[in-house]
């Protein structure tokens, strides 16, 4: 495996031929979802951001995933997989995975020799805005590369410069085939901060994957609350791969991936100082930037609902009275994410209650805050 010091390339995850091998067995990973601070929308071949994104990874909002393997007996040129939810075999899903395995092949050479089945569960509405790809896609990504640790008969070293199949290079591949099945899946394999995109302003940073945010930070932003109002739980209007492919041609596009690049760097000053008053205008500007770029795209979308505008005016207007620093935040979607800090929970969560649910589908919301990354429960 290559040194960690090394700038990686797509061909460092190509491994080296198998070691080991396996007739049946099966591996199950739980992986967070994320929510973006600065937004990535727009994405070049091959699942390259245009724009850097840094995003909390969260706690409770996850997806469990058991993959269970078989070894063919005649081997051939197929992927062969079933996938169920929640128990239910789901044939709708087949193509985006066939797309997945088409993409990872070459890193994971061992896809066509296995019959697999796909188990997997999310703890939050499915199609609800909670980027259930992006925990989904991360968990698979982990279940296969837990096979792959298995073929290549590999101690995974937990120290960062030992061994050749080091704890930094598992999450690093697992990253990187996470983002083939879906760009934001890249960040939900640790936590607590995840920058994802090549950029100036962070050391390491990379378009292939993923990287644990490297700098101090504040103990304001420890154990940061997420509350998530789940305004509308249907099927998204617009599927996020049709949302990035409307920033080709953009008017704004440029402008926009050099805003990110900029927001970047301020976020970066702000998770130092602690400074919450700027944390909360960023922020709450990084939401409403991705949905404006969405507004002015051709053609052209608007994905909050009034229920989604109402809360956004009382989550200010309770902040302009109070003084707290309550915010929120947006992914492509009408739900609503609301942050704070953890020491003002008790008076934040009793306005959520009496103020905000109401706007709520059927009263639904989800009380989350910062999580550590994904966990192997088997």
């Amino acid at each position: 495996m290559p040194a960690d010091k090394k700038k990686m390339t797509e061909k460092d995850f190509i491994p080296k031929p198998y070691t080991h091998t396996l007739e049946t067995g099966s591996v199950t990973w739980e992986s967070p979802s994320n929510i973006a601070l600065v937004k990535y929308w727009g994405k070049k071949k091959n699942q390259i951001p245009e724009n850097p994104s840094l995003s909390f990874t969260l706690n409770k909002c996850k997806t469990i995933t058991t993959l269970s393997f078989t070894k063919k007996l005649k081997e051939d040129h197929t992927f062969s997989f079933d996938i169920y939810l929640d128990g239910e075999k789901k044939a709708d899903f087949k193509p985006k995975i066939q797309t997945f395995f088409e993409r990872i092949e070459i890193y994971l050479p061992f896809l066509k020799k296995y019959v697999f089945k796909i188990e997997t569960e999310n703890t939050f509405p499915h199609s609800s805005g909670i980027a259930s790809s992006a925990s989904g896609m991360s968990a698979l990504a982990l279940c296969l590369m837990s096979i792959e640790k298995q073929l290549l008969d590999a101690d995974v070293s937990h120290k960062e410069d030992e061994g050749p199949f080091t704890q930094k290079y598992f999450n690093q591949k697992a990253s990187f085939l996470a983002r083939l099945g879906s760009g934001s899946a890249c960040r939900s394999i640790e936590g607590a901060l995840i920058a994802w995109g090549k950029t100036e302003g962070i050391e390491g940073s990379t378009d292939l994957f993923g990287i644990k945010y490297p700098y101090q930070v504040h103990e304001n932003f420890k154990n940061y609350q997420d509350t998530i109002l789940l305004v509308d739980k249907g099927e998204k209007q617009v599927s996020s791969t049709v949302g990035h492919n409307l920033m080709y041609n953009h008017p704004y596009a440029l402008n926009r991936f050099q805003q990110a690049h900029q927001n970047l760097e301020t976020l970066k000053e702000i998770l130092g100082s602690g400074d919450l008053d700027a944390f909360n205008a960023l922020v709450e500007s990084e939401a409403l930037t991705l949905h404006a770029m969405m507004m002015t795209s051709m053609p052209y979308f608007i994905l909050m609902k009034p229920n989604t505008l109402e809360i956004i005016n009382r989550i200010w207007n309770f902040r302009q009275k109070t003084g707290l620093p309550v915010s929120f935040t947006l992914d492509a979607g009408a739900n609503v994410h609301v942050l704070y800090p953890h020491n003002e929970s008790q008076k934040i969560l009793q306005f959520i209650k009496s103020e905000l649910v109401v706007y709520c589908q059927n009263g639904h919301y989800i009380c989350d805050q910062i999580g550590l990354g994904a966990n192997q429960t088997q």
